[in-house]
């Protein structure tokens, strides 16, 4: 009879798979940007708290991921690599490619930024969060909730619903890409969750005789 023992495996691959990831949200959140028919609800916050501030869209994803990674010491929640490489990584992509894509005042290639977009950070949430490397500073905080006997649906749409009217009160957009991202997003992540996330490899040296 033969144990099979699985460990961690392929680290490089999920970090790689990781950081390609998270720059697809940063380019997915560029290309809600040049739409301007509205963003995700979080980056509606992020755009309010940029534009009060006075910094660039990506500082402001940027801050704002690494301040709400205090809110998991009371929750008791810890950090992977992936918490770490989110908190950085989406706003640096914002900041490096936001500018520099192309804008137009014709709806059709508006439209099909929104929808590239929403398909984009889906990809993009599917490698990341099967990579198995740690959730996000903002998906933490729903899990420690959840943790605490608190819905997942109901405490995540009312985190969002709050984050989203603080940033329209601080001057953040939505439109009609927001409707997009709020109805496309989780239906497209449940599909393409299993077919990118890595599963556990077994090993020849994994492959344990038990001769009990």
């Amino acid at each position: 009879m033969v144990v099979q023992r699985l460990f961690p495996d392929r680290p490089v691959q999920r970090v790689a798979r990781c950081i390609f990831g998270l720059a697809s949200f940063g380019l997915g959140i560029s290309m809600f940007v040049a739409a301007h028919l509205g963003l995700a609800p979080w980056d509606v916050f992020h755009q309010g708290v940029a534009r009060h501030a006075g910094i660039s869209l990506g500082w402001a994803i940027q801050i704002t991921g690494l301040l709400l990674l205090l809110l998991w010491i009371p929750l008791h929640q810890r950090p992977g690599v992936g918490t770490i490489l989110n908190a950085i990584e989406v706003g640096l992509v914002v900041n490096l490619i936001g500018e520099h894509l192309p804008s137009t005042d014709r709806l059709i290639p508006r439209l099909a930024y929104v929808i590239g977009a929403v398909v984009v950070i889906a990809v993009g949430s599917g490698l990341y969060i099967g990579a198995g490397l740690g959730t996000g500073p903002r998906d933490g905080i729903m899990v420690g909730l959840a943790a605490r006997g608190f819905s997942v649906r109901v405490t995540r749409t009312a985190l969002e619903a709050l984050v989203m009217a603080i940033g329209i009160a601080l001057g953040g957009h939505i439109g009609i890409g927001t409707l997009a991202f709020v109805v496309g997003i989780g239906p497209l992540v449940h599909i393409l969750l299993p077919l990118l996330a890595m599963p556990k490899q077994v090993t020849k040296s994994s492959l344990v005789p038990d001769i009990s």
